[in-house]
Formats: structure tokens, sequence, C-alpha cells
């Protein structure tokens, strides 16, 4: 069984369910510990005054911000208690959306929330939970306090289970305004054959296609470097350059991704389902 590391309950209304929280994703990255080059020795990492030139232990180093004018602000630690979440075990759902109103961008690490307990009571009314957010497609909108921050979380039913995704706040996304490129409309001709390009390239989600390439390659020098073998580095690959008659490279694209028989590769099969009707 996976790691839990919150246990609590998913509360709505008059409705309160058990429920314990595990990550939904693993890390699966090679980690490397800084060494001392010469001996080989673990580097190790000290907190020193810039002004004493002196060791500061923990119980020593204060919290600053730092104004727009230089200045800091100290803070202690009873005033930065004073501001933390009160301390729950329970992800209030304040709303429903629709799943697919929620913007992607929004969202931030998944987890996964599970029934608590070994009661029968527990796991009833967890499935009867999720079983009603699989038939109304909607998601539930909450907050819980994790450690000392408090998130925003979007719950939906995913694959039998509830999976809970912390979200970003509104304003830390940042707007479009004044970063958008400007250009004139693109005349339709060339938009008609950019999205020619793209119905070629659909294909039906399967994220099993798709895997860390740099985690493999660098899996691949660590296995030869203890072998004992010379690790050579790679050319740089070429950049491509822009082309420069668009129309032109959108036509012999296309004309690249068909097949002889008039139909585009790599078709999903949802697609072809659609233009079949």
């Amino acid at each position: 069984m996976p790691r839990t590391i919150w246990n609590g309950s998913l509360s709505f209304g008059l409705v309160n369910v058990p429920v314990s929280l595990t990550s939904a994703a693993r890390d699966l990255d090679l980690h490397f510990r800084q060494l001392h080059k010469k001996d080989g020795a673990p580097i190790e990492q000290r907190r020193f005054c810039s002004k004493e030139d002196v060791e500061v232990e923990w119980e020593e180093v204060a919290r600053g911000f730092e104004l727009d004018s230089g200045k800091q602000v100290v803070l202690t630690d009873l005033e930065l208690a004073s501001v933390q979440p009160r301390k729950t075990r329970t992800v209030e759902i304040e709303a429903f959306v629709d799943l697919a109103d929620v913007d992607p961008i929004y969202f931030d690490h998944p987890w996964f929330l599970l029934p608590f307990g070994e009661s029968e009571g527990t796991r009833r009314a967890y499935q009867l939970l999720v079983k009603v957010m699989e038939s109304t497609e909607r998601a539930a909108l909450g907050r819980f306090v994790m450690r000392t921050k408090e998130y925003l979380v979007l719950v939906r039913a995913r694959d039998g289970l509830l999976s809970l995704t912390t979200m970003l706040f509104g304003d830390e996304v940042r707007s479009t305004d004044g970063i958008a490129p400007s250009a004139s409309k693109p005349a339709k001709k060339k938009v008609d054959q950019a999205a020619a390009v793209i119905e070629a390239l659909a294909v039906d989600w399967d994220p099993e296609r798709y895997k860390d390439c740099y985690r493999e390659r660098l899996t691949r020098v660590v296995r030869d470097k203890k072998k004992g073998k010379t690790i050579k580095a790679p050319e740089e690959p070429k950049q491509p350059k822009p082309a420069p008659d668009l129309m032109e490279a959108l036509e012999e694209t296309l004309a690249r991704m068909s097949d002889g028989k008039g139909k585009r590769k790599g078709t999903s099969s949802k697609r072809k389902a659609a233009a079949a009707r």
C-alpha cells in the first residue's frame, strides 16, 4: 500500500467521509549528492553570518521580508504563527463545478484520496460518492490544510477512486495581457492548412506512449560509468530554421503525412468515428 501522509475527512453539508491522502505521482528522477571532486567526500551546507563570518545555529535564524526600498521587515516565529491557517483534518468542499470548465493551467500536484479505516460504512459512503461524481461528471472545489499551508483543491472521480489535485489560486496564474504577441489576422487558407496538419497528427491520448528520454539516457550513463566505460558527449543537434514560405511548408508536411491513399496517418479513432457519422 502507498504511504499516506494525511488522514482526515471529506466534508460537504452533512456528509462526512473519512479519507487518507497519498501521492498520485512517483518521483523517478535520479538524485545525486554533491561531492568534493578531490576526494569524493560529501559536501555539507552550513549557515554563516555574512557580517561576522561565523556559523549560525538554526535557533538564531530569523526571517526577513525585503521591501522595495531594500529594507528588511523581520518577523518572529510567533508573528508568523499568527497568520498560519487553523489546522483541521477536513477537506471542506465549497462547491461543485463541471470538470470541463476547469482550465488545467490551475492544476498543481495530483493525489489520491482513499477511504480511511476498516469500517464497512466508510467504504460504502466512499464508493457512493465516487459513483455520484462519475455519473454527474462534476468535480468538487474545496480547501484543506496540510502541514502549515492552506490549499485550494479539486476532487474528482478517477478509475474508481477519488483524486485530489492541489491548485493555483487565481492571482497566481499570470495574465496574458501585455505578453501576447501582436500580429495581423492570418488568411483563412493558412488556418485551414494548419488545422489539417493538426488533424493529421491527432491520436487518442495514451500516456504509456510517452517516456522520459532524459531519465533513460541518464540511467544508461550511470550504468555505463559503473562498468568503467568512457562517456562521450553527443554532438549538438542543429536547430531547425523558420520556413521561408509557411504555405509551402504546410503543404509539404501534409504530403509527407499522406499514406498514398488520401488518408492521413495518426488520425485518432474518436475523430474517425466522428467523421463516419
